[in-house]
């Protein structure tokens, strides 16, 4: 037979208000009483009725998640699948299911109506093109939204820091003596802007101008349109010194168009991507990049929407930001004379 949260009470000594606060991780219930609570109930076998829980409170206890990327990389990709991962242990961690949005519906749904479909608490809004027309719609619900690395008016949004982290590599570089520095950037995306423009204001106060023909702006994620980037800066008189990718899967087919002209990296020209993938810090040489901390915007993204849906009256809107950090590699070296 089930164990009741009644039985579950005694057991603890607490009340079953107190129990339940502490299962529900109210914010007046101590941390050491929730571990109580959680000990117990683990060696109790006691299991919530979601369902009688939900009713009870109006909530389904299910986070949608909206993700449309156009790469192709699906939730393998290197940037989204550890924020996804974080957001999703997180949620889970909060006793939180979450469903993803998409158009792929039958009969085909606007956002907002496969949410209320699905009857999500609320949603975050991970990746997709945000002047959508629906992308409005759903916004403008009463729906509670977070969103991530895109700011709209009054929602909270969790932002990676790519104005700090794009201007400490722009120093970097111009310190080790580069001054014809080349950006090829990220198209159709707020961070873009926002690097783009961190890029060139370093490059102003540094005294540096930046020929339009050093700015080609590429999808993310394309290793196919970086390497044809990388091609046509190759080809300018003079050429580039040192050239900063939109991100570091990108940053492979930059590399590969510079070994094709039978160029060394960092001894005849010097590169550098944007993201910190681990796994692509094992190759050799090791990539000078910007790390992103994918497993903090996941896990912020989460506990902010769960703290708008539990706890409304006491949630404002506010832009949380998350530091990057540089990491030097070996790819960019001292300018030659």
């Amino acid at each position: 037979m089930a164990v009741t949260i009644r039985e579950l009470s005694k057991a603890c000594g607490l009340s079953i208000s107190t129990v339940s606060k502490a299962l529900n991780n109210y914010p007046d219930v101590s941390e050491e009483t929730r571990e109580q609570v959680r000990a117990v109930a683990a060696q109790m076998g006691y299991r919530p009725n979601a369902i009688a829980r939900g009713l009870k409170i109006g909530r389904t206890f299910n986070l949608g998640v909206l993700f449309n990327e156009d790469s192709g990389s699906g939730f393998t990709h290197n940037y989204f699948a550890p924020v996804l991962e974080s957001f999703k242990t997180e949620a889970e961690r909060r006793g939180y299911d979450i469903t993803f949005i998409t158009h792929r519906t039958t009969p085909k749904m606007t956002y907002l109506d496969h949410c209320l479909y699905r009857n999500v608490d609320g949603v975050c809004i991970v990746c997709t093109h945000f002047d959508d027309p629906e992308i409005t719609q759903l916004i403008t619900s009463p729906l509670p939204v977070v969103t991530i690395d895109h700011m709209f008016h009054n929602h909270t949004c969790i932002q990676s820091e790519n104005r700090q982290g794009m201007a400490d590599l722009t120093r970097y570089v111009i310190g080790k003596g580069h001054r014809r520095i080349a950006f090829v950037y990220g198209s159709e995306a707020t961070v873009s802007g926002i690097r783009l423009t961190s890029f060139l204001r370093e490059m102003n106060a540094a005294g540096l101008t930046v020929p339009e023909e050093h700015l080609i702006s590429i999808p993310y994620h394309n290793p196919q349109k970086a390497r044809e980037a990388v091609s046509r800066l190759l080809a300018l008189s003079p050429r580039p010194t040192c050239i900063l990718m939109p991100d570091d899967y990108s940053a492979l087919g930059g590399l590969e168009a510079i070994a094709a002209a039978g160029l060394r990296v960092p001894q005849d020209l010097s590169v550098a991507g944007y993201d910190g993938v681990p796994l692509l810090q094992m190759c050799q040489p090791r990539l000078t990049t910007v790390r992103q901390d994918t497993v903090r915007i996941g896990r912020e993204a989460a506990r902010q929407l769960v703290h708008l849906i539990e706890q409304p009256r006491t949630t404002y809107p506010e832009i949380i930001p998350i530091p990057s950090r540089l990491l030097h590699g070996e790819t960019v070296a001292a300018a030659s004379t």
